[in-house]
């Protein structure tokens, strides 16, 4: 299996893990590769390539139905991922930090929320303007 790292950092899979999960959150069973080609204005050979990626590293799973593959996100594999980042956010970093600047855990949530939402608007925004004609 490839390194996960490596699966994430092209930006056309990542295009597609994140359209596989906009699609899950709209309570799609799963989307088809006809629909991936036609959202990310990319050639199905290349969607088709990096789907081929995205199975292998095991971050989407594939149900056919006769001619038709639906691919759907499993995430399971990101949690490798978490596992290395959540290590650099340990409250152990800031031991020797003034107590008075510490933040209450309902802070640390909502500084979280919208940390997730505010990458994930940027996702969207980057995605959207490369599928801008002449960009």
């Amino acid at each position: 299996m490839a390194d996960i790292f490596d699966v994430i950092a092209d930006g056309t899979r990542r295009d597609i893990l994140q359209l596989l999960r906009e699609r899950a959150s709209a309570g799609e069973r799963g989307t088809s590769v006809s629909h991936i080609v036609t959202e990310l204005g990319v050639s199905q050979p290349t969607v088709s390539k990096h789907l081929k990626v995205l199975r292998e590293a095991e971050l989407v799973t594939v149900r056919e139905e006769g001619q038709h593959r639906f691919y759907s996100l499993s995430p399971a594999p990101l949690d490798i991922i978490d596992d290395w980042l959540v290590p650099f956010f340990d409250d152990g970093l800031i031991d020797d930090a003034d107590p008075a600047t510490t933040l209450p855990d309902s802070a640390v949530a909502a500084a979280d929320l919208v940390g997730r939402a505010a990458a994930s608007a940027k996702h969207a925004w980057d995605s959207a303007f490369k599928r801008i004609p002449g960009r």
